[in-house]
């Protein structure tokens, strides 16, 4: 996905930190998810941002289970 540069829409995404042109990496474990907020009602986007860490929570959740 693209950024989008003077767009009003919210937009998530997803960064390597070893990869970013930094002069210092911050030293972060795991995955770093840049926000970038738009102009989108608040309650839609907090629902939005629930529904989605539900999902990805839901999916940790299966592969985690032994295999049937």
């Amino acid at each position: 996905m693209g950024y989008s540069w003077g767009g009003f829409e919210s937009l998530i995404t997803y960064e390597t930190p070893q990869l970013a042109y930094r002069e210092q990496t911050p030293d972060l474990p795991g995955q770093l998810l840049r926000l970038h907020i738009g102009l989108e009602d608040p309650t839609d986007l907090t629902a939005d941002l629930e529904a989605g860490f539900e999902a990805w929570r839901a999916q940790q959740d299966s592969n985690l289970q032994p295999p049937a």
